[in-house]
């Protein structure tokens, strides 16, 4: 009696590991077939994804610091990483349902009705209008369902007992089990056995794949009359010049003047990237104007475009960040919207509001003061785009991004900053943000080794709409020297600079400093970004050898 019991525990270690482990395979291949639809069904209806409007809600209800501190540790892997977090984390908890499932079938149903409605939960309020946001939702919901039939059917078919040990412990014959003795029969309870479970979990497997591959590819697939290929850009009423060769001061190393596109930073909340059709696209303008109107990407094009060389600027952006850009941009002009839709008195703010939802805030005065603040639609002279705001976006020099360059730009409503306030306002944000005086050290790069003697120094200083005066460098504190600066073609763009010293072998420091067209001075405190932008002298060490 007593082996018998020794040996039954013995044996049941490795049925309950078999147990758990095909659990785990039945639940994550039904959380994966309930994402793999739903992604197939967003793609198929060219609305958002489950996952992402899930992520949407994370950012949304996050604390600002938060976010801005995934942003310093992450950088631009930030959304890649919580969309993975998401995945990882419903993969995780299916597999745990997956095998309590194959005990109780009814865990599993649950489970996947948790999910459903907290799917549901996320799209229905989510920063799109688009009502067909739940179908996907309830789509993955209905394909998980079947796929745990399937699957938990055809798990308890492995797991069946083929043999129990006989009286006489291990090494002596067994009786198969079964009634009195009779091997045991295959039944609805029973399932198809191993070999039909593996089949099962394979075509699950591989029709879920198929199908998030596919509804992840659809919304870049295609090449009709309303893609970027397909878009072809007037020239402007009026064409810039080419840049002066004097733009450039030529030292490896330096940030070119011009941001090539693919270089352009990136700083959003959008986890996937809009794809909008620019034949379907539409513009509103509304609020507190005397003619509301809509203008569509025909109508938009058929106006004057201008071009004007900007330079843009995240809020995020560290002291020394790379989180700026130049580059030639083509569009209408805000201004002749606002005029043609008629301010009213009082309209102190412009929220506008992108394809995904997110909300931004310009100042109307701002925008009506003269300077280049676009609609955009050509960036570096070819369409924006899709990560940069296809087919339109707001482009408005002097201002940081945050309060004046909504991507993916389908609304503008003139409205009172004390009556509606835009997404990172309602988080603690600046209403009013105009870029602040900023310089940087490029050559030689930080923690370098160069050769001693003499040594470039070279960077890039920006403040736009006021425009660069004087960049001062010192290297190992000692005194401040006026560096070169080369031309630029407007007060709106940043500058290069350089400048030479002589060094001896070691380590060395260098420190920047700007000087606007006002007179203003950066100033040496360092403040981070929030609520309206970085201060501080940006510095670096090298070694001389």
């Amino acid at each position: 009696m007593t082996d018998v019991t020794t040996e039954t525990r013995g044996n049941t270690p490795p049925r309950d590991r078999r147990r758990v482990v095909v659990g785990s395979v039945v639940g994550l291949l039904t959380v994966g077939a309930s994402l793999g639809t739903a992604e197939l069904a967003a793609g198929l209806l060219r609305t958002v994804s489950p996952v992402v409007a899930v992520g949407d809600t994370v950012v949304d209800t996050t604390p600002p610091s938060l976010v801005e501190a995934a942003i310093d540790l992450l950088g631009r892997a930030d959304k890649v990483v919580l969309v993975a977090g998401i995945i990882v984390v419903l993969l995780g908890v299916g597999a745990v349902l997956g095998t309590a499932s194959l005990r109780r079938p009814v865990v599993g149903y649950t489970g996947l009705a948790v999910f459903t409605a907290v799917g549901l939960a996320a799209v229905l309020p989510h920063r799109s209008d688009d009502p067909g946001t739940p179908v996907p939702v309830l789509v993955g919901a209905v394909a998980g369902a079947l796929a745990l039939v399937l699957l938990v059917r055809g798990a308890r078919g492995t797991l069946r007992p083929e043999a129990d040990p006989g009286p006489q412990g291990v090494g002596g014959p067994r009786t198969p089990a079964g009634a009195e003795g009779a091997p045991p029969e295959a039944g609805p309870d029973r399932g198809p056995g191993r070999r039909g479970f593996v089949l099962t979990a394979a075509g699950v497997l591989a029709v879920s794949g198929a199908a998030g591959v596919l509804g992840r590819l659809l919304p870049t697939l295609g090449g009709g009359a309303g893609s970027r290929s397909a878009l072809a850009l007037p020239a402007a009423a009026n064409p810039l010049p080419p840049l002066p060769a004097a733009t450039e001061l030529g030292v490896p190393g330096l940030t070119p003047f011009t941001t090539p596109n693919r270089e352009f930073y990136r700083i959003d909340t959008a986890l996937t990237i809009p794809r909008l059709d620019s034949t379907r696209w539409t513009l509103r303008v509304h609020g507190m104007v005397d003619r509301p109107f809509e203008i569509d990407m025909d109508e938009l094009l058929a106006e004057e475009l201008v071009e004007a060389d900007i330079t843009m600027t995240c809020v995020s952006n560290q002291v020394g960040g790379d989180l700026a850009g130049n580059t030639r941009w083509l569009g209408f002009p805000l201004a002749d919207l606002m005029r043609r839709a008629g301010v009213r008195s009082g309209a102190d703010q412009i929220l506008s509001t992108s394809d995904d939802g997110w909300t931004c805030g310009t100042p109307t005065e701002v925008v009506m003061d003269g300077r280049d603040a676009l609609l955009a639609v050509g960036m570096n002279g070819e369409p924006l785009p899709h990560v940069h705001g296809y087919p339109a976006r707001m482009v408005v020099p002097g201002l940081y991004g945050f309060v004046s360059a909504t991507k993916w730009v389908t609304d503008i409503k003139l409205t009172r900053f004390a009556d509606e306030r835009a997404y990172w306002a309602q988080r603690g944000w600046a209403v009013r943000a105009p870029v602040k005086t900023m310089s940087r050290v490029d050559v030689p790069a930080p923690l370098s080794r160069v050769d001693a003697g003499e040594v470039v120094l070279a960077g890039v200083a920006w403040a736009q709409h006021r425009g660069i005066d004087a960049v001062e460098v010192r290297v190992d504190g000692g005194e401040w020297r006026r560096a070169e600066l080369a031309e630029v073609p407007g007060v709106d763009t940043w500058v290069q600079w350089v400048a030479e010293t002589t060094v001896e072998p070691g380590q060395h420091s260098v420190e920047v400093r700007a000087t606007d067209a006002t007179g203003f001075t950066q100033p040496a405190e360092r403040v981070d970004p929030v609520p309206d932008g970085a201060t501080g002298w940006h510095s670096i060490r090298f070694t001389a050898e």
